[in-house]
């Protein structure tokens, strides 16, 4: 069925020129991750998030099983299995922080101060790689804070323990940049993904055990079609990286907050107020400069 979608998407849009085919794949990107939040926000109530990831898992084992059966050898033999294990020890993290951020805050708002993780990743370079903090880091990365306070305005109301998962998750994911940078050098990219799933399912299973709750039918479907979009998600976005640069990629991520705006309010009745929108502007601002310097830097 995969196979299918891809083919239409591909028979609908395979003329157009990379540029297009990459801002159209990010839009559906876009879609399939907000959709994602919407059910994880719609159900979160009445089942844990851990048995959310745990059954998205489920569903991730069954995408990557081909893969496992035509390549064992080479996709279960990491060269480094503990950096490989811990790629995806954070992704299981991140995922959990994001789906708790889910049920505390709207779509269009966790969406927002997610577009601070350039910076966060920026902040790691520079900690972990030693990498220097140049003028153009240092301004992304005030701007950067600026944007979310704006969002945030801690002191001027109440500050969601959402806010805390959103940003727990964007820490955590700015991390894995750069165990993936480490992993692409002894081992296959698939790989990655393969652990990712190995290592998430029996985590999800372990944390779901003290907070289980036996879904019912509807719920299940909903996880399932949470499984689905994210295998969907991994799969286009990819595609998007082949065919576009990095730089046009970034900005276009930024076409997911008025996505995100207009799926919660269809879906939920939810619209960020001003100050997501001011906020989101500054952090996005701040995120294509930085990584248009980057660029430059590096064709310097």
């Amino acid at each position: 069925m995969k196979a299918k979608i891809y083919d239409l998407i591909s028979s609908l849009i395979g003329n157009w020129s990379d540029a297009t085919q990459c801002g159209v794949l990010i839009v559906i990107s876009g879609v399939l991750m907000s959709g994602q939040l919407v059910i994880v926000r719609f159900i979160g109530e009445g089942i844990s998030v851990f048995e959310i990831i745990l059954f998205r898992a489920l569903f991730g084992l069954l995408a990557v099983s081909g893969l496992i059966i035509r390549g064992a050898g080479t996709y279960l033999r990491p060269n480094r299995p503990g950096l490989a294990v811990l790629c995806g020890a954070l992704a299981f993290l991140a995922s959990t922080f994001f789906y708790l951020a889910a049920t505390e805050l709207p779509v269009a708002d966790i969406t927002a101060i997610h577009f601070v993780r350039p910076v966060f990743a920026a902040v790691v370079a520079a900690v972990v790689l030693r990498e220097v903090l140049r003028g153009s880091r240092i301004f992304a990365i005030i701007a950067g804070v600026v944007g979310a306070a704006i969002i945030v305005r801690p002191g001027l109301v109440e500050v969601n323990i959402g806010v805390l998962f959103v940003l727990g998750a964007v820490a955590v994911q700015s991390w894995n940049p750069i165990n993936r940078k480490l992993l692409s050098k002894s081992d296959h990219p698939d790989t990655v993904a393969v652990w990712n799933v190995l290592t998430i399912l029996p985590l999800a299973a372990a944390t779901s055990y003290f907070f289980w709750t036996t879904p019912t039918w509807e719920q299940v479907g909903w996880m399932a079609l949470i499984g689905v979009l994210e295998i969907a998600n991994q799969r286009i976005l990819g595609r998007a990286y082949q065919r576009g640069d990095a730089i046009v990629v970034v900005i276009l991520h930024y076409t997911r907050l008025p996505i995100a705006a207009l799926l919660g309010f269809l879906v939920l009745s939810e619209f960020p107020d001003i100050w997501v929108w001011i906020g989101g502007a500054i952090i996005a601002a701040a995120s294509i400069y930085l990584t248009m310097q980057e660029r430059n830097t590096g064709n310097g």
